[in-house]
């Protein structure tokens, strides 16, 4: 009796050894699951790689460009004069465009939601008073606006308010940035003062401003003064240009087709022990010019 009594406790201390062994192997088993969350790690760091190359995209050169404006709205666009485009300027990073509009109809913009221009304190962008010519030759005067551009190729929101006294609210967006030039020819015979920056170099030689401008028979002549008196001749579109004088600075005559666009020039400088030509690029600011 005590013999069978035994070997039944044997049975089970056996029985309860390998229970246990059951139970501990899966503890042998959540090692691989605890990986699974490592292979999770690239998703999250090409995602964060893919903001970051967002964020890092190139902005805009300061300068003038012409850009479409698209609305949400047939009743809200770009004046037909101007083919859906408006003026985008660039400065110190900060967008701006200027869209004439269809007519006087739109009193104010606002830069958000229409609930947001109502309440107190809401800046309202002011409409200016700008003359279109259509194609027939009929000259019109149409209100237009200077909008704050957050960012290209994005929507953003763009509220308004018309003679009627009701907000509205609408999405917009600027596409298609695109260098303006603006013509001489467009300006009339005359003479004028008119901005210039240079760009290439070391940086240190500038032009003297206002440089002047002369319209004849619709083609211009600029007369660009540098800061350095070292300048012998210039390079402009292949013909070589000698000054008018280097007293206070080299002086130069040259010519001017477009205004708002780079023009690359040449300048031969003697500051060095050893003549030689650097390349520069000149722009003439149309917004500045002023009939003299």
């Amino acid at each position: 009796m005590k013999k069978h009594i035994a070997m039944i406790l044997a049975v089970a201390a056996l029985a309860s050894s390998l229970a246990a062994c059951a139970k501990s192997a899966p503890a042998e088993t959540t090692a691989p699951e605890t990986t699974t969350v490592v292979t999770e790690a690239p998703e999250t760091t090409e995602a964060e790689t893919t903001e970051a190359a967002t964020e890092a995209a190139p902005a805009l050169e300061d300068g003038v460009y012409l850009a479409d404006f698209n609305t949400d709205s047939s009743m809200f666009h770009a004046n037909e004069t101007m083919d859906g485009k408006g003026t985008l300027t660039v400065k110190n990073g900060q967008m701006t465009i200027h869209v004439s509009l269809a007519s006087t109809s739109i009193l104010n913009l606002y830069p958000g939601l229409a609930e947001d221009a109502q309440k107190d304190g809401a800046v309202l962008l002011e409409h200016t008073e700008d003359e279109v010519t259509y194609p027939d030759g009929l000259k019109e005067t149409v209100y237009g606006f200077d909008i704050p551009v957050p960012a290209l190729d994005q929507e953003f929101d763009l509220a308004l308010i018309g003679k009627k006294g009701k907000w509205y609210d609408h999405k917009v967006s600027v596409s298609n940035p695109e260098p303006k030039s603006t013509p001489v020819s467009e300006l009339a015979d005359g003479i004028y003062e008119i901005n210039a920056t240079l760009e290439g170099g070391t940086g240190k030689t500038t032009l003297l401003t206002p440089s002047e401008l002369t319209v004849a028979d619709g083609k211009g002549t600029a007369r660009i003064q540098f800061s350095s008196s070292k300048y012998d001749y210039m390079i402009v579109n292949g013909e070589k240009y000698l000054p008018l004088t280097t007293e206070g600075g080299s002086l130069f005559e040259i010519p001017v087709e477009v205004l708002d666009r780079k023009i690359d020039v040449a300048a031969d400088t003697t500051a060095m022990s050893t003549p030689h030509e650097i390349e520069y690029a000149i722009t003439f600011d149309s917004a500045t010019v002023v009939a003299k």
